[in-house]
């Protein structure tokens, strides 16, 4: 227990992440297409006050700005060489945010997919890909990231060579699949069957989950998959506020701060350790679920019916959980909700 993710896992219940990365940046001029990775040489400030935003709202853990800041991701910009320079910097930035702070917050390097589709399917190898997850690890890891965060994986290839890479890098980590497709991700990983491939690994993380992916009430039922599967590992919930709506040439996301209130609540309820937010989660859907979180006791495990009441309808029938044609009743209940 010497790294300060599972330190603080050790002294509380359920502990706060941040919010969006992307959604606040361009919230701050971030051009589309542009990546956001470059901000963290050339708009340090912004990132400071990035990183700041959710520790003054709060969260006990934020992200890095650094989800696409792997070769792969950056050679679309002709910035495959600077990859150890921008995670690092990432990472620097974070620290001292943190180590300012006044109270124990965790640094997370965030490690996105390469974005490209392993073999056989596609033409990216494990061994390249472990390669370079690696060498964002090594970035994140000088500049003081205490624990690596790869997060919105959809292959299972994928999550297996960035759990090799946080290994080389003598890194704790955590990591998050999205699911989005009919409570499946894209390549069609359950989560009854990503919460076995976290266990089978020979380094499983500090805790695991979902984020992204469809709304919250969708991530909230993959999470009831995660404990119906009877994993004893910290889970993590990082969803989406609300539904994107397309307006006025921007993507908007319809959740309000109280929703947010409300899946922190849930999510905490069904057992979540890490409770935060993705796409479209600003600094004020974070102080409502940190008020929210202190302020309201501790409830049963809430139920498909409980949060389709509270968080609007599931977008698909199947929870992703395997078959559930024995139990279509209380779907359908559940989406009527």
């Amino acid at each position: 227990m010497t790294d300060a993710l599972s330190r603080l896992l050790s002294t509380r219940d359920w502990l706060m992440a941040d919010g969006a990365t992307g959604t606040n940046l361009f919230n701050m001029g971030l051009a589309s297409g542009e990546p956001p990775e470059m901000w963290n040489i050339q708009h340090p400030d912004r990132i400071r006050a990035l990183y700041a935003s959710a520790v003054e709202a709060g969260s006990d853990i934020f992200l890095t700005n650094s989800f696409g800041g792997n070769a792969s991701r950056l050679k679309l910009h002709g910035a495959q060489g600077q990859v150890r320079e921008l995670n690092r910097i990432a990472a620097a930035i974070g620290r001292d945010v943190a180590d300012s702070a006044g109270r124990p917050v965790v640094v997370a390097g965030s490690v996105g997919p390469t974005g490209e589709i392993f073999e056989p399917m596609g033409t990216m190898t494990h061994a390249t890909a472990v390669e370079i997850f690696h060498e964002q690890a090594e970035g994140l890891k000088e500049g003081g990231a205490d624990v690596l965060w790869v997060e919105t994986i959809s292959a299972p290839e994928e999550f297996r060579a960035a759990a090799e890479a946080a290994q080389r890098a003598n890194m704790p980590w955590c990591g998050t699949m999205s699911f989005d497709t009919a409570g499946r991700t894209m390549m069609g990983v359950t989560s009854a069957r990503f919460a076995d491939l976290v266990e089978k690994l020979p380094n499983p993380p500090i805790a695991f989950g979902a984020n992204c992916g469809v709304g919250a009430a969708d991530l909230l039922r993959t999470v009831l998959g995660f404990v119906a599967h009877g994993t004893e590992r910290p889970i993590i919930a990082k969803g989406n506020a609300g539904i994107p709506k397309y307006h006025d040439g921007h993507i908007h996301y319809d959740g309000t701060p109280e929703l947010m209130a409300e899946y922190a609540v849930l999510a905490r309820d069904a057992g979540v350790r890490v409770i935060g937010g993705c796409c479209g989660t600003m600094p004020e859907h974070l102080k409502a679920m940190h008020e929210a979180l202190v302020t309201r006791p501790k409830g049963p495990r809430p139920s498909l019916e409980t949060i389709a009441a509270a968080l609007g309808g599931f977008s698909s029938a199947s929870d992703g959980t395997g078959d559930t044609s024995g139990e279509p009743r209380r779907e359908r209940r559940g989406r009527r909700g």
